[in-house]
């Protein structure tokens, strides 16, 4: 890919911080509200935290019309581990067998396995847990803003994602960054492509995605996309898939009741912070993931997801 062709992420990230679509005054109604409820005493505060370790199976059915299949079955999708001194091993692996639990056929993993820097003996542990869920199902992921790059690097992280990467390859969890398989689950193929992560700057999917086409024929297994930050979706709008699965955005992390406002949420497009939506004809589905930053959430429970594709 040239230069020309690889998309201003910068440009793009600076723009969706100017444009963002909740109004400033009502942004710091809801700040002032949040820390009120920390005002009326440890139970605020106390509540946020054990919503955080809070975990909650959700079921979706995924439409016939947007994604045919000929076989039944069953995704088990997780994101934002963000293991840390917030979000200890243990509460991953309560996950992961909740997940399992649920008798999943295929598992993928939409990035951000950590949230800073780990010693080699975490790294070690994490290991460990991570080949429950390998070892139980076959398993696929892509890499978040957290796991390595220029912007984890600014934020305490690592200037590459060699760690998470030979984390994942010891545990037999297939990395795609910017790469296409196809996959075969219980007889069904599925085109199963990882994009990069956008705030990372390395999202290129020219290299492993098809522009639309009228002429994609019926018989062509369905394209399902892996890819950390649902705002993506505007840099494969013109080209070929059905499902994109995402994480990201912890749901909001901490939302209003009552009301779809999520302040908080680090994305550009508030329309699509959590649940399967239709966009443009093709299905994104965005999970609220595992873990969290800073130990705390609200209105907003950590989640396990799981999908079920049904025959036509």
């Amino acid at each position: 890919m040239t230069d020309e062709n690889i998309p201003d992420f910068t440009a793009t990230l600076a723009e969706a911080n100017r444009k963002r679509a909740t109004p400033p005054s009502l942004r710091r109604r809801f700040l002032k509200w949040l820390l009120g409820l920390g005002v009326l005493g440890s139970g605020g505060w106390g509540y946020m935290k054990f919503e955080a370790e809070w975990l909650e199976v959700h079921r979706e059915t995924l439409p016939k019309a947007q994604f045919p299949v000929r076989r039944s079955f069953r995704i088990l999708h997780l994101s934002d581990f963000h293991v840390s001194d917030k979000i200890p091993l243990s509460f991953v692996e309560e996950a992961i067998g909740l997940g399992l639990a649920e008798k999943p056929d295929v598992c993928f993993i939409t990035g951000d396995f950590i949230t800073s820097k780990l010693t080699d003996v975490e790294f070690d542990s994490y290991r460990e847990v991570l080949s429950q869920l390998s070892e139980a199902v076959p398993t696929f992921a892509c890499l978040g803003n957290h796991d390595g790059g220029k912007w984890a690097e600014s934020n305490n992280g690592y200037p590459t994602s060699e760690k998470v990467e030979a984390m994942l390859k010891d545990t037999k969890i297939h990395l795609l960054e910017n790469r296409r398989q196809v996959i075969y689950v219980k007889g069904q193929p599925l085109t199963l492509v990882g994009l990069g992560d956008i705030w990372a700057q390395r999202c290129f999917p020219d290299k492993c995605l098809s522009k639309v086409s009228a002429n994609r024929s019926p018989q062509e297994p369905p394209v399902i996309v892996l890819s950390h930050n649902p705002d993506s979706k505007t840099f494969i709008a013109d080209h070929d898939w059905q499902l994109m699965l995402s994480g990201h955005t912890h749901g909001g992390q901490c939302k209003a009741p009552f009301v779809d406002y999520t302040p908080f949420a680090p994305v550009k497009d508030h329309s699509i912070v959590e649940g399967l939506h239709n966009w443009q004809g093709r299905l994104i589905y965005v999970t609220r993931g595992i873990g969290n930053l800073y130990g705390l959430r609200f209105n907003c429970r950590p989640q396990v997801s799981i999908l079920e594709a049904k025959a036509s």
